[in-house]
């Protein structure tokens, strides 16, 4: 008699495999890995707090029609899939004298996309520039516009990866607009680990508070 019977099949379905899952989470997560702080202490805009978000900042340049593509991209594989996280954001930058072609750009994305979470705000060029600059990276902006978005925490820090394979050097400071694949498995991937992040702190603090009013502190 064959000792996988359709009764423990559906058996190790509903009960042990389940229990395995959570065994492997539960064993897991203290050793999560949390995503790389690539650079701390990114500064604020006057305009908008980036504090307590996580946001993903982007440059729309003094001609917003040559990142239309990229834009559509961003909106279609992250901002589509984050928007009913409470703490998300995108921002998307541009001189003030581009505002017409922004905002064109923000109109055709509003006829399929609930904007709620989208930031399009327009920019002195020295701040715009003062902005990026805090970044400190090697590539410069082009008319105040980048092919790049990037990931910014909570904590005003920019976030990405030390050790991708992609890239010689290992570093993927920013996430470029004009490849989904791109989009949608790394930086996707990347904004998920950053909240996972977020939901462990969160989880560990009530357990902490849990076990000191549990020993009467």
């Amino acid at each position: 008699m064959s000792f996988f019977t359709k009764k423990r099949v559906v058996l190790f379905l509903l009960f042990i495999f389940p229990l395995i899952c959570f065994l492997i989470l539960s064993t897991g997560e203290n050793n999560f890995k949390k995503l790389p702080v690539v650079r701390e202490n990114i500064q604020n805009l006057s305009k908008i707090n980036l504090e307590n978000k996580v946001s993903v900042v982007c440059f729309l340049g003094s001609d917003a029609n040559t990142l239309s593509t990229g834009i559509l991209n961003l909106n279609e594989k992250i901002y589509k899939k984050f928007i009913d996280y409470n703490d998300f954001q995108i921002v998307a930058l541009y001189p003030k004298e581009a505002e017409t072609e922004a905002l064109r750009l923000k109109d055709d994305l509003s006829k399929y996309t609930n904007m709620v979470k989208w930031k399009f705000l327009p920019l002195e060029d020295s701040e715009i520039k003062d902005f990026y600059k805090s970044f400190n990276l090697s590539d410069s902006l082009q008319s105040l516009g980048s092919t790049k978005a990037f990931l910014i925490d909570k904590n005003v820090n920019l976030r990405g990866r030390t050790d991708d394979k992609d890239f010689t050097d290992g570093l993927l400071l920013g996430y470029n607009l004009n490849s989904v694949a791109e989009l949608n498995s790394k930086l996707k991937d990347d904004i998920k680990v950053l909240f996972y992040e977020y939901y462990a702190a969160f989880k560990d603090r009530n357990k902490n508070k849990a076990d000191r009013k549990e020993v009467g502190l």
